[in-house]
């Protein structure tokens, strides 16, 4: 078994949910956003988005992307324009059942716990797992939506959890009970659009807390917290209530444009 430290996470942010994660050298982009920003998306008109912050990184400058971990693909806030356009690039696309069948044969469904192996080389292989995520509060579910767990099989230990468009229900704990997760690429912002009322889409600052609470070992990566108008909570709530949880420590911050390692 490889140790830890030979099994690198790093982060690179590219704004609003996405970012390029080069895991033990696999690149995987997180739902891909790169339309300029001033982009307005009004697929219904009692529904609107508003891009605020524009990409750090192009999809040209990013080149080639292993696996996108697409959290869902029917919200412009986690597949914009330029985003689709990217996805045939990329040398696979994992996301819902449901998001595969609107994007053909380049997307792959996974269901809650099932797998997609990546054969890396005849030593390595990186396993990815679907999770159980709920874009919204019990009964107002915006989704369908998933996360995803990354591990090398030859060393389950370091594993990765990006918990995609999710709120804290019961099935992000079950994550934590069943995986001792060393990093947490935690989706927040609580996401808020009025066609929802005024029910949060995302964590908040308050869930992010439960979180590393459940997921005691792991450092949190938030991502999902600017960029977009309807994200109603921002850094400045993050850290207020990790520094009210004494958690503060617990908190990697993503800086656009800019790599940072995550010990796993």
């Amino acid at each position: 078994m490889l140790a830890a430290e030979d099994v690198p996470l790093k982060i690179t942010y590219i704004g609003g949910p996405t970012a390029l994660l080069d895991f033990g050298g696999v690149r995987l982009l997180t739902d891909p956003t790169f339309d300029p920003a001033g982009e307005v998306y009004e697929p219904l008109p009692s529904y609107r988005l508003e891009k605020i912050n524009g990409p750090a990184q192009n999809a040209k400058e990013i080149g080639h992307v292993d696996v996108v971990l697409l959290s869902h693909d029917h919200h412009f806030d986690n597949l914009d324009r330029a985003g689709r356009q990217m996805l045939d690039k990329a040398g696979a696309v994992l996301t819902t059942k449901a998001g595969a069948e609107r994007l053909g044969k380049r997307a792959r469904g996974l269901a809650p716990w099932e797998s997609v192996d990546l054969v890396v080389s005849d030593r390595r292989t990186l396993r990815i797992i679907g999770t159980p995520a709920r874009h919204g509060p019990e009964g107002g579910d915006r989704g369908p939506v998933t996360g995803f767990i990354l591990f090398f099989t030859d060393d389950p230990e370091a594993v990765v959890y990006v918990s995609g468009d999710t709120v804290w229900f019961d099935g992000v704990d079950e994550v934590s009970k069943r995986y001792r997760v060393k990093a947490v690429v935690l989706f927040m912002g609580a996401a808020r659009v009025s066609i929802a009322g005024p029910a949060h889409l995302t964590f908040t600052a308050e869930e992010g807390v439960i979180a590393a609470r459940a997921f005691k070992d792991a450092a949190i990566i938030p991502l999902h917290f600017e960029g977009w108008k309807h994200f109603t909570e921002s850094r400045t709530e993050i850290e207020q209530a990790f520094t009210e949880a004494g958690m503060q420590g617990r908190l990697v911050w993503p800086v656009a444009g800019q790599t940072v390692s995550v010990p796993v």
